[in-house]
């Protein structure tokens, strides 16, 4: 079976995201799929990366997301995701 089988419309391609059972998994980063990968920092299942220098204004402080576990603005978190890496 192919991937073009089971995702046959765009709606369907956009609302795909990683299973928190795949997310909470022991694979390494580079084991999943980029896609996968980027699903689960999304969603705050997975740790961001820890060498991005990439800093967001959470309320009125400025942190670093390198290393931590924070959801996009789409699962109800602070992280606004066009901004993160």
């Amino acid at each position: 079976m192919k991937v073009d089988d089971l995702l046959e419309t765009d709606a369907d391609i956009e609302e795909w995201k990683a299973s928190k059972a795949l997310c909470k998994s022991s694979k390494s980063d580079s084991a999943i799929g980029a896609s996968a990968l980027s699903s689960c920092r999304s969603q705050g299942l997975r740790a961001r990366s820890s060498s991005t220098k990439k800093s967001q204004k959470v309320g009125k402080k400025r942190i670093s997301l390198a290393g931590k576990k924070l959801k996009s603005t789409k699962y109800g978190g602070p992280i606004s995701p066009t901004r993160t890496g």
